[in-house]
């Protein structure tokens, strides 16, 4: 006797739109770059059973309506996902949540006959900014964050006193090169999401401030601790804010040995290893926090 099939967890939508804005009501252009891509939840089960589309929204329809809404300005990213959850889940009543996710590109003005030019721009490189939106029924979740801040502390760092068997070959050392390229998320508290009282913008760049600052002020045992250090600043500065995590790659830097040469290295050139690399990944939050749901879920390289 076969069992029944049932439809479990399922979504779907337009991914990886990339939408740029341009304001040009004055002279002194501004631009926008996000990539963004729309899922939506509900009962979809007819289309998946009975191939009835009725209530399909088509993922053309997703992806007119991230551009559409772009024409009004787009803000923070959190703000434009929270603005495309707010009309998917009241435009279609069948459509009881979503995902809504966003990539931002910043862009900073190119330096001409040494002033900022009104119109040009130039791509800019250290980090990509993202946000997540989740709806779920009456529960709107909040997660930003950011990837690939590549950063690195040329001392002030070491790894000792680990444990050793006949397979350890690495040297213990009190002074090193600490790299990493940083991915990090923060959900913000549900509460503080439901009423509105979180500036985004601000708030990015505010943590990201502190995340440099607590990597580079203290000295450094093993990343884990450093870890540990940037999410204290972020977490006793911002009460918005529930929980921190990270992925960080370790950028290992290897000191050359010079001698068949004859020459010596006082730790001053070395060769940077892309593979294999040391992968370290940490939660930090409260020890009271808003019920995260399902927030984290479809977002990879976190443990």
């Amino acid at each position: 006797m076969s069992s029944k099939i049932v439809l479990g967890k399922n979504q779907y939508g337009k991914a990886e739109n990339r939408v740029v804005k341009i304001t040009r009501d004055t002279d002194r252009h501004e631009i926008e770059d996000l990539n963004v891509t729309s899922q939506l939840r509900g009962d979809f089960s007819a289309a998946h059973f009975e191939g009835d589309n009725g209530r399909v929204v088509p993922t053309d329809t997703q992806k007119n309506t991230v551009y559409a809404f772009a024409r009004d300005g787009i803000g923070s990213p959190e703000e434009f996902l929270l603005r495309l959850a707010k009309h998917f889940t009241s435009e279609f009543d069948w459509v009881t949540g979503g995902r809504w996710e966003a990539e931002q590109y910043a862009w900073e003005r190119i330096i001409a006959n040494g002033k900022e030019h009104d119109h040009s721009f130039v791509r800019k490189g250290q980090e990509v900014r993202n946000a997540v939106v989740v709806r779920e029924g009456d529960s709107t979740y909040v997660i930003s964050g950011l990837s690939d801040l590549t950063v690195l502390k040329s001392t002030q760092s070491g790894f000792e006193g680990y444990p050793k068997d006949k397979y350890t070959t690495l040297q213990e050392t009190s002074d090193r090169i600490l790299a990493t390229a940083v991915s990090a998320r923060w959900r913000y508290n549900n509460d503080a999401v439901a009423e509105g009282r979180i500036d985004y913008n601000a708030a990015y760049e505010s943590v990201k401030a502190l995340l440099l600052e607590g990597f580079s002020e203290q000295y450094s045992k093993a990343l884990q601790e450093t870890l540990y250090q940037m999410a204290q600043k972020v977490l006793d500065a911002h009460p918005e804010i529930d929980e921190l995590r990270f992925s960080t790659p370790n950028k290992h830097h290897f000191v050359v040995d010079l001698s068949p040469f004859g020459l010596d290295n006082p730790n001053e050139v070395f060769f940077a290893a892309d593979r294999p690399y040391g992968l370290i990944e940490a939660n930090f939050e409260r020890d009271l926090i808003s019920d995260p749901g399902n927030a984290w879920d479809g977002i990879a390289g976190f443990c």
